[in-house]
């Protein structure tokens, strides 16, 4: 079985192994406790994404210590996907897994530009939950296959990393990523705010804002909560 046949299995069980009770859902309500933190609650489940240290591009913020029933990580360098900063089951490695009625395949990407060379492999997810697919781009430069466009699919929302520097998307290549898959609703996370701090090589949420200028924009504080049920145009969820 080739790579892009395994890929369209895995794709094809997570849309077939969705518990019904997550089907009926209402939506979820996501949470940001910076960077690239993600809390998303419902469905019945809860999805911690990328918990950090305060180092690096994450100096200065509040670690996100907090409880859910399953941690997803896109890398485990310390500002991005540290262990023992949050409680739950914490996935990192490519594979499937099953846990607590939710199905998620993760699946490895480069973490830079030149095919993971210096900075390895990341780890992109999608799952389904509270009745949406989730696409999570949080830590990668590197560009979508082919095969990664397969698996993705048209996500409702895509959690993509927009602030640049040497292992995440610039705010081009992150719009190029958004038009490419095409969500209903696209939240940038793995920006600075104000100045970088020191050996941090990210820059603000701007240009990724430029880049997708024309696209509708709604700043929604910290938490949002989405309907399972969205319009089939894509918006910009602005997390603070």
């Amino acid at each position: 079985m080739t790579v892009l046949q395994r890929l369209l299995t895995a794709a094809a069980g997570l849309a077939l192994s969705v518990p019904t009770a997550s089907l009926a859902a209402t939506g979820v309500t996501i949470s940001s406790y910076g960077q690239r933190a993600l809390l998303i609650q419902g469905g019945g489940q809860s999805v911690l994404l990328n918990p950090y240290k305060a180092v690096g591009c994450a100096t200065g913020l509040n670690e996100p210590r907090v409880n859910a029933g399953v941690v997803l990580a896109n890398s485990e360098l310390a500002d991005e996907g540290a262990r023992g900063i949050a409680g739950g089951r914490f996935l990192v490695q490519p594979g499937s897994y099953r846990i607590g009625g939710l199905t998620l395949e993760g699946f490895a990407s480069p973490h830079d530009r030149i095919g993971g060379r210096r900075f390895g492999q990341a780890t992109l997810w999608r799952w389904q939950q509270g009745g949406l697919n989730f696409a999570h781009l949080g830590a990668t430069a590197g560009p979508l296959s082919g095969e990664d466009k397969v698996l993705l699919g048209r996500p409702d929302v895509l959690i993509i990393g927009v602030g640049g520097g040497s292992k995440i998307y610039d705010g081009a290549e992150a719009a190029a990523v958004v038009e490419a898959l095409n969500p209903r609703r696209v939240i940038p996370v793995q920006y600075v705010s104000g100045g970088a701090p020191e050996n941090c090589d990210q820059e603000g949420l701007q240009p990724f804002l430029d880049a997708m200028r024309g696209t509708t924009v709604r700043n929604g504080g910290r938490s949002i909560s989405l309907p399972a049920q969205l319009g089939d145009g894509t918006v910009i969820e602005v997390l603070r």
